[in-house]
């Protein structure tokens, strides 16, 4: 992606259970990423099944998206982090070429 005046990023998604939320970002914080973006009451249809949104009385069982950009050079350390996570679990990976117009939030 060449777009004028934007910085060649990559981003990666995480759709996890909730109660795994705490690890995950303190694991992808710990091997690069400055910060992330958490969504709560995901749902949908996957391997493991149907996923209600949020739960009414049982969070425990709800899923989170959890979204963070990082330079090009640390996206590997931060997936082969999160691969055996993914691995003892439910979840998925989403990791794709982006483009940021800052940056400096990101280093």
């Amino acid at each position: 992606m060449n777009i004028e005046g934007l910085t060649p990023m990559t981003k990666i998604e995480l759709v996890i259970p909730t109660t795994e939320v705490d690890a995950v970002a303190a694991l992808m914080r710990s091997v690069g990423a400055t910060g992330y973006t958490s969504l709560g009451g995901v749902s949908g249809v996957g391997h493991h099944g149907a996923h209600g949104g949020r739960m009414l009385f049982n969070d425990r069982d709800a899923l989170t998206l959890l979204i963070t950009v990082v330079p090009a050079e640390r996206a590997a350390t931060i997936v082969a982090g999160l691969r055996p996570v993914l691995d003892a679990g439910s979840g998925v990976m989403f990791v794709t070429e982006t483009a940021v117009s800052r940056p400096e939030y990101f280093r």
